[in-house]
């Protein structure tokens, strides 16, 4: 059976600053491979915004310039890539005037957000993220995040029921049950594979397993992660059907961004 793929989480670049491969040193990158290195692998959408290492003195500046980026690769790239783009709650009006714009530009996907990048000066239980989500539930937001913090997670997770929240990363075996819990009591809350977790033998088979694959998105944190990991993680794990696979590969990303 041949399958969809859609990546959920990925931060492709404008430029060489933005890339932030690991070894971008001996692997030739540029805005135009990762299409090619995407098509080689069968994927036929990304999603996700621009990241940059390292703290900027004027932060919002740096955000604003890196939701910017994100805009013009999607005028690159055509219907290939979905931008995602960023907010910080120490910058709650600039914030909120950014979720106008970008609602208005037909971008429905916050993040990933990634708070030790950006440097926020608090988690995400603080009150003026929670003011910032609940904007983002009126214009009907994807909030994608960085998974760290748990207990502030929680918080925010239970907080906002009319946010769909998309968690990066299913870390290890404790992180994964905490992702689980909280798919239990919020039907708001997904998991996507990148990063961290897919590389132990089972850990699919137990969120499948606990709460079905419906709530399940592939994604790969290229270009930090290899892409073909991650499909490989699904594709030939034995223990999945192949429509849990397919849910996991594309179907539930297209139900969640209208597509």
């Amino acid at each position: 059976m041949a399958f969809e793929i859609i990546d959920f989480h990925a931060h492709p670049f404008p430029d060489a600053a933005h890339n932030i491969c690991a070894h971008k040193d001996v692997v030739p990158m540029t805005e135009q491979t990762i299409v090619e290195l995407y098509r080689h692998l069968g994927i036929s959408k990304v999603c996700g915004s621009v990241i940059q290492p390292g703290n900027n003195e004027d932060r919002w500046a740096k955000i604003k310039a890196n939701n910017d980026h994100a805009l013009q690769l999607r005028e690159l790239y055509g219907d290939f890539y979905v931008p995602g783009f960023h907010i910080h709650p120490d910058y709650v009006e600039e914030s909120i005037a950014e979720i106008d714009r970008m609602s208005r530009l037909g971008v429905r996907l916050i993040g990933e957000l990634v708070p030790y990048l950006d440097d926020w000066s608090e988690s995400y239980n603080s009150e003026n993220l929670s003011l910032l989500l609940d904007e983002a539930g009126k214009h009907n937001m994807i909030v994608s995040f960085h998974t760290q913090d748990d207990d502030a997670v929680d918080k925010m997770v239970k907080c906002h029921p009319d946010v769909i929240f998309v968690a990066a990363h299913p870390n290890e075996r404790p992180a994964l049950l905490r992702h689980i819990e909280r798919m239990k009591y919020s039907d708001n809350y997904y998991l996507d594979i990148s990063g961290l977790g897919i590389h132990r033998y089972g850990m699919l088979k137990r969120a499948v397993d606990a709460m079905g694959a419906d709530r399940i998105l592939f994604g790969t944190d290229y270009p930090t992660c290899n892409p073909a990991i991650y499909i490989g993680g699904v594709l030939n794990d034995e223990r999945l059907t192949d429509g849990e696979k397919e849910k996991i590969f594309s179907l539930n990303a297209k139900r969640l961004l209208g597509i």
